[in-house]
C-alpha cells in the first residue's frame, strides 16, 4: 500500500545542482529557500535528488519563488522515507491561498453580520422605528411641517432608539442564557456563537452610543426619553408564552407557569381586543370624518383577524405559538401606521 504524506519543507541556499534529472530547474536561485508542497511515500526508492546534501536543510528561511519548467516533481528518501517535491510553473506559492482568503474573509462578513442580526432581534428594531415615526407624524399638522430640519430630528431620534432598542434586548439575552438555551437555541448568546463578554461589549456599547447621540442632539424630551427607555428596559425580563418551558425548568413563576398557558393566552387576548374597542371609540369620536372612517374600520379588521387567529391557534404547537407571537407584532406595526390618522 503506497502511503502519501504532503507537507512544505524549505530549499536552502546552500543546496547544489550537481547530478542528472534536474535539467528541468532552470535556476536555482530562484528555487532556493522556499516553502514547496512536499510529498512522501513508504514505497519507492530514493532516485533523482540524492546529490543535493539534503542532509542540511533545517534551519534555512524561505525567500524566492519555486519554477520549473517540465517537471513536475523531484524526490528525495531520508531514513526510509520519499519527499517529493511538485513545484508549479511560473507561480509564487503564496498567491493561490490570497484568493481563498478574500473570499474566505467575505463569508465570515456575512456570517457576522447575520449573527447580529438575530442578537438584535429585527422584530423589535421594526417596532421601535415605526413607533417613533408614528409618534412625530402626530406633530404633523400640515404639508409644511415637513421640512428638512423635521426629518433630521426624525432620524436623530430612530437612531438613538434603535440604538438603545439593541441596548435592552441584548441585555435581556445576556441575563437569560440558560433559559434561552431551552427557549431560543437559536440566539447567538445561547447558541454559543457569542461569548458573554462579546455580548457585554456590544450591550454596553449600544447604551453608550444612544446616550452620546441624544446628548449631541442637545434635545432633553429625546434624551430624558432614552434615559426611561433605559431604566425600563434594564429592569424588563421577558416570561412570555413561549418561554414557558425554560421558565418551567428553571423554576420561574411566570403567569404561564402559575395559572397555565391556555388561561393567559386568552387573557392576553382579551385585553388585546379591549385596547382595539378603546381605540374605536377614539376615532369615532374625532371631527375629521376621514379620520372617523380610517381609524374605526381599521381597528374593528384588526380586532376580527386577532380573534380569528386566536380562535384558530394551536396552543400545544410551539412553532405555533412562536408564529402567533410574530404576528401579534404585526399588528402593532399597523397599529403604528393608524396613529398618526387619529386627530
Amino acid at each position: 500500500m503506497d502511503s502519501l504524506i504532503r507537507g512544505p519543507f524549505t530549499i536552502p541556499s546552500c543546496l547544489q545542482c550537481r547530478t542528472v534529472g534536474l535539467s528541468a530547474i532552470t535556476n536555482v536561485s530562484d528555487f532556493v529557500g522556499h516553502h514547496v508542497p512536499v510529498q512522501v511515500s513508504n514505497r519507492r526508492s530514493w532516485t533523482s535528488l540524492k546529490a543535493f546534501n539534503f542532509e542540511k536543510l533545517e534551519g534555512y528561511p524561505m525567500n524566492h519563488y519555486v519554477r520549473s519548467i517540465g517537471l513536475k516533481s523531484a524526490s528525495y528518501q531520508k531514513h526510509g522515507m520519499k519527499y517529493v517535491v511538485n513545484a508549479t510553473s511560473g507561480h509564487p506559492v503564496e498567491s493561490e491561498p490570497e484568493a481563498y482568503n478574500s473570499k474566505d474573509i467575505w463569508e465570515s462578513i456575512k456570517t457576522a453580520l447575520n449573527v447580529f442580526y438575530r442578537f438584535s432581534r429585527p422584530h423589535t428594531v421594526i417596532g421601535t422605528a415605526m413607533s417613533i415615526i408614528s409618534v412625530s407624524l402626530l406633530a404633523v399638522k400640515s404639508w409644511s411641517d415637513f421640512s428638512s430640519l423635521f426629518f433630521i430630528g426624525l432620524l436623530e431620534a430612530v437612531v438613538a432608539a434603535l440604538f438603545m432598542n439593541v441596548y435592552i434586548v441584548g441585555l435581556n439575552q445576556l441575563f437569560d442564557i440558560a433559559i434561552d438555551k431551552v427557549n431560543k437555541p437559536y440566539l447567538p448568546l445561547a447558541s454559543g456563537e457569542y461569548s458573554v463578554k462579546m455580548g457585554a461589549t456590544i450591550v454596553l456599547s449600544f447604551a453608550i452610543m444612544s446616550f452620546w447621540l441624544g446628548y449631541v442632539v442637545g434635545s432633553w424630551p429625546l434624551f430624558w426619553a432614552l434615559f426611561i427607555s433605559f431604566l425600563l428596559g434594564t429592569a424588563y425580563s421577558i416570561n412570555d408564552i413561549p418561554d414557558i418551558d425554560g421558565d418551567r425548568i428553571f423554576g420561574i413563576q411566570s403567569f404561564s407557569v402559575r395559572l397555565g398557558q391556555k388561561r393567559v393566552f386568552w387573557i392576553c387576548i382579551y385585553l388585546l381586543e379591549m385596547a382595539y374597542v378603546v381605540a374605536v371609540f377614539v376615532g369615532a369620536a374625532s371631527s375629521f370624518l376621514w379620520s372617523k372612517l380610517l381609524t374605526v374600520l381599521g381597528h374593528v379588521i384588526l380586532a376580527s383577524i386577532l380573534w380569528s387567529r386566536a380562535k384558530s391557534l394551536d396552543l400545544s404547537s410551539k412553532a405555533a405559538i412562536t408564529s402567533f407571537y410574530m404576528f401579534i407584532w404585526k399588528l402593532f406595526y399597523v397599529e403604528y401606521l393608524l396613529i398618526p390618522l387619529v386627530r
